[in-house]
């Protein structure tokens, strides 16, 4: 099927006297992830990773992706004849270098692009040209365009008003000295309009386009989208009516380059550019949004642990049995609305898979002696949660607990720094791995992202990595701490919370910071080598559970209150 898509891709090529086509996965508002539509990378190569860039040539076809996906591309790239490209590995060029090296004619969507890599591509010396969507000519039964009901959040749960945030818009782009701002992120959209929907899987926003300017706001989708009986202090006007909109209006804009190529080329004489304003609005959650937010992981931590005290260890269960166990305990919990992302239910081998997905072809049973990797998170109509834990099948071996205390050590140490203001995420990220380095062992996916209030798992522009990310940590950010350990073809280990960073204290030097941990969910005693950690990081650990027992215990009964007594009990220092 794969080979005779990229047959009549080529045959496209040809068409248009072009040599290379340039296919990045995403839609024309930059996503990661994306609605069926806009699967480009899946349906061009069979693989259902999340972040990767195709190049298809008239003889040749490649797939470059980062390391979360290298185990998974490796295996369902098999028997395509397309060639995995190890995206930051050592020798291996990246999709500009690969193309300003073969000069080849080609290729990329210019509704899909970013206007940003489109410049860095021709700068690289590449032969780029932005063309249409040349998949449209290869690809039967393309799904359409979606349009889910869209429904307002309630001004308890978003903390502030359409109009304060907008008002909150115009000011900065006065401060910028700019007329207009047009937005096509979605997650922006859905924050700034106080507005979810369900266009994209696990992501409750909605396909759109924003116009703001000191005497215009204006959210292009469609109005049947809304119930009758719902009125705004905003125009609304067709999803499609956005460049005709936009192209009469004046002024200076302010855009992002990260919007598409065709996007920004169409509508952009005079303009600034720079990070979308909403953006950094949207990361500093509001006192309303982390009281949510706080809710968010209280209920998800007690139906965490009513799942974890279900479990038999004399029983076999397949991968995804697993999953939809802990996911039939969450659809119990008030405001309880799906699931964050497509859940992770690793066993044994699978678990070295950092974003394995189980099939009806791979859902292997866990039998006997082994780690499983279980990352999940759930949409709360007021908050989001993103966590993993690694649990334990009958007994472990002595390099398992040797790597999951490693693992833990860096966790623990990431959550307990204090840092001044201005600090970056890169700044911190050696903390999550000094443990890991010291023995000759690393992992290369981020550290942390940014998570959202009711909207993406994975939220801009922070983040905690080895990137060089100039972005500042802010109160009322939200970010994930997850180092993890995987050793191809025996296991994985990954160790999630979701922290947030709130003020500690200001001296003479300024202002400092912390984190503040919100998940609430024991982590496995069963793996942790106590002989391995220092009287502070068993002190951390207790404090922790002690915080976990007496947040959840209101709200277990029964097995499920026997379980967390133990489960949180004291860690003995070992002499």
């Amino acid at each position: 099927m794969i080979t005779k898509r990229l047959d009549r891709l080529r045959k496209e090529l040809e068409k248009r006297k072009l040599e290379a086509y340039m296919i990045t996965g995403t839609d024309p508002h930059q996503s990661e992830y994306v609605a069926p539509r806009w699967r480009s990378r899946e349906f061009i190569s069979g693989f259902t990773g999340s972040a990767g860039t195709v190049i298809v040539t008239l003889s040749e076809a490649l797939l470059w992706t980062d390391s979360r996906y290298w185990i998974q591309a490796k295996a369902e790239l098999e028997g395509t004849g397309i060639k995995l490209m190890r995206d930051g590995d050592v020798g291996v060029p990246s999709p500009r270098e690969w193309l300003s090296e073969r000069k080849l004619k080609t290729g990329a969507d210019g509704s899909t692009i970013s206007i940003e890599e489109y410049e860095r591509l021709k700068k690289a010396g590449a032969d780029i040209e932005i063309t249409d969507d040349l998949l449209s000519a290869v690809w039967q039964d393309r799904p359409a365009l979606p349009s889910s009901r869209i429904v307002p959040v309630p001004l308890e749960y978003a903390g502030k008003s359409t109009e304060e945030k907008i008002r909150q818009v115009r000011a900065a782009l006065k401060g910028k000295g700019a007329d207009w701002t047009l937005i096509s992120s979605l997650d922006d959209i859905a924050w700034l309009f106080n507005l979810r929907s369900g266009d994209v899987p696990y992501n409750p926003v909605f396909i759109s386009y924003a116009y703001i300017s000191e005497d215009e706001a204006i959210l292009f989708t469609d109005r049947e989208r809304f119930a009758d009986d719902v009125s705004f202090s905003f125009d609304i006007k067709p999803y499609e009516a956005v460049w005709d909109t936009v192209k009469a209006r004046k002024g200076v804009g302010y855009v992002s380059k990260s919007k598409t190529a065709a996007t920004f080329l169409s509508i952009c004489n005079e303009y600034i550019s720079g990070r979308d304003i909403t953006t950094d609005l949207k990361a500093c959650k509001n006192k309303a949004e982390m009281e949510g937010m706080r809710k968010a992981h209280l209920l998800d931590g007690a139906a965490y642990v009513n799942f974890l005290s279900s479990i038999d260890g004399n029983r076999k269960y397949t991968e995804k049995e697993i999953a939809e166990r802990l996911e039939e305990e969450r659809r119990k919990m008030p405001g309880y609305i799906e699931p964050s992302f497509h859940p992770i239910s690793a066993w044994k081998e699978h678990g070295a898979v950092v974003h394995y997905s189980f099939s009806d072809k791979s859902n292997a049973t866990i039998d006997g002696s082994g780690l499983l990797v279980l990352d999940t998170g759930s949409q709360f109509e007021f908050g989001t949660t993103d966590i993993t834990r690694t649990l334990l099948f009958g007994d472990a071996s002595e390099d398992e607990k040797r790597d999951y205390t490693l693992v833990l050590k860096g966790h623990l140490a990431l959550s307990r720094v204090h840092f001044i203001e201005g600090t970056r995420g890169v700044q911190l990220d050696v903390l999550a791995k000094q443990f890991l380095w010291n023995e000759g062992e690393s992992f290369f996916h981020g550290t942390g992202h940014g998570v959202g209030c009711h909207l993406s798992v994975h939220e801009g522009p922070m983040r905690i990595s080895s990137a060089l990310i100039d972005v500042p940590l802010k109160e009322g950010m939200v970010i994930s701490d997850e180092p993890g350990l995987y050793k191809e073809g025996r296991y994985g280990i990954r160790i999630e919370n979701l922290i947030t960073v709130i003020h500690d204290r200001k001296t003479e030097f300024g202002d400092f910071y912390r984190f503040e941990v919100l998940t609430l969910v024991p982590y496995e005693k069963r793996l942790i080598d106590a002989s391995l950690l220092t009287r502070e990081e068993i002190n951390q650990i207790n404090c922790y559970h002690d915080m976990v027992r007496n947040a959840l215990s209101p709200y277990l009964e029964g097995k499920a209150l026997d379980y967390l007594e133990e489960a949180t009990s004291p860690i003995v220092e070992t002499v």
